[in-house]
C-alpha cells in the first residue's frame, strides 16, 4: 500500500511522542563521539553492525553495549541535546522520554547528576518549541529492590519534569506481583505509572499490570490482540497502548505474537486493536537502534491499514494521553 498525501502530511503536523528511550536514540555518529571522549576508537560501521538483530535478546545485548559508552553527566547531556534536535526536525512539540535509571545504578553512576545535566542541556529547546518531560525507568530482571531505588531517585530529584515511573527489560523474568510495593510507592510520591507489557509476553502480562500495579499506560501491549475481553477492559478504562511498529518488527516481538517467522509490518495487529476501541499512540521506542523515526512510524501505520481518520485520531492521542503539561 502506497502512502497517500495525508500520510505524508503527518510530517508537517505538530506531534507528541510518549514511548521513547533516550539511550535508544544514540545514532552511530554520536556513539563514535562518546567512545572518543573515553579514549576509544569506534567506527560508525561497527555501531551499525551492532544495531542489527533478529530477536529481543539481541536487542537487549545491543542496548547494554551502546549504553556502556554513556558514563558521565556530560555524555547524557550530549545524547539528550542530539535527541532534541531529532525531535524538532520532525515537528515534535512534546515528548515524554524514558531514562534507563536502573542501568545508571548498575554502572554505579549518580542518576541525579545525570538528570541535572540532561535538563540543563534540553531546557534551551523549549524556546524553540519543544517541551520534554521524563520517565524514570527500572529494569525488570534486576528485581524489586533495584526498582525501588529508581523510584527513590526520582523523588530525590524533586523535579516536576519527572512525570512517571516505569519498568522495562525482560517482561518474562520476574512475576508482576513482586513489583506491587514499588508501584504503590511511586503512586504515593505522585508519579504516574506505566510498564512494558505484552511485547513478547502474553496478554496476561498486560492484565496483571493493570490489576496488580494500577498502571495508566502500557508500553507495546500488542499481545492484547489475543484477548478480546482484555481489549474491552483497556477500552473501557481508557488505558492506552504505546505501539511501536518498527520496534516490534525488529526485535522479533511481532513474530512471537503472530506465531510465525519473518512477519511483515503489514501484519501488525495495530489496526485490529484500534478497531476494538483501544486507545493507541504511535512511537519509535529506540529510533536509532530500530532505524526509524516518528514520521516513518506513521508511514508504517498507513501500511498496516489505518484510515486517514484513524491516523488523525492517533496523532491526537499523543497529546490526550500525555502525563505532563503539553503547553
Amino acid at each position: 500500500m502506497h502512502a497517500t498525501p495525508f500520510a505524508e502530511r503527518i510530517a508537517s503536523l505538530p506531534k507528541a511522542e510518549l514511548h521513547l528511550h533516550l539511550e535508544g536514540s544514540i545514532r552511530p555518529a554520536v556513539a563514535s563521539a562518546l567512545a572518543a571522549r573515553h579514549g576509544m576508537k569506534l567506527p560508525e560501521e561497527e555501531v551499525r553492525r551492532r544495531y542489527a538483530y533478529t530477536n529481543f535478546a539481541g536487542f537487549l545485548d545491543a542496548f547494554k553495549w551502546v549504553t556502556s559508552f554513556v558514563r558521565e553527566p556530560g555524555d547524557f547531556a550530549l545524547i539528550a541535546a542530539d535527541l532534541a534536535e531529532q525531535l524538532l526536525a520532525q515537528k515534535v512539540v512534546y515528548a515524554e522520554v524514558t531514562l534507563s535509571v536502573g542501568i545508571m545504578f548498575l554502572r554505579q553512576q549518580q542518576p541525579e547528576a545525570n538528570f541535572a545535566a540532561i535538563v540543563r542541556a534540553t531546557e534551551p529547546f523549549e524556546k524553540r518549541g519543544l517541551r520534554l518531560n521524563w520517565i524514570f525507568d527500572a529494569v525488570r530482571q534486576f528485581g524489586s529492590e533495584a526498582a525501588m531505588r529508581v523510584v527513590q531517585s526520582a523523588r530525590r530529584c524533586g523535579s516536576r519534569r519527572i512525570v512517571a515511573f516505569g519498568i522495562g527489560g525482560d517482561e518474562l523474568s520476574l512475576a508482576t506481583k513482586e513489583f506491587r510495593g514499588v508501584y504503590e510507592r511511586a503512586e504515593e510520591y505522585g508519579f504516574h505509572r506505566l510498564i512494558h507489557a505484552g511485547e513478547i509476553g502474553g496478554p496476561e502480562k498486560i492484565r496483571e499490570a493493570i490489576e496488580i500495579l494500577g498502571v495508566e499506560r502500557i508500553g507495546h501491549g500488542i499481545a492484547a490482540i489475543h484477548d478480546v475481553g482484555l481489549m474491552e477492559t483497556l477500552a473501557e478504562r481508557k488505558i492506552p497502548l504505546e505501539i511501536c511498529p518498527a520496534s516490534n518488527l525488529r526485535t522479533g516481538a511481532l513474530d512471537v505474537q503472530l506465531g510465525k517467522s519473518a512477519a511483515t509490518i503489514e501484519e501488525h495487529p495495530l489496526a485490529e486493536i484500534l478497531r476494538h476501541g483501544v486507545a493507541v499512540t504511535i512511537a519509535t521506542d529506540d529510533p536509532a537502534m530500530f532505524h526509524t523515526s516518528l514520521e516513518e512510524e506513521y508511514r508504517n501505520a498507513w501500511r498496516i491499514g489505518l484510515t486517514e481518520e484513524e491516523m488523525a485520531g492517533v496523532v491526537e492521542n499523543g497529546f490526550r494521553f500525555a502525563f505532563g503539561k503539553v503547553s
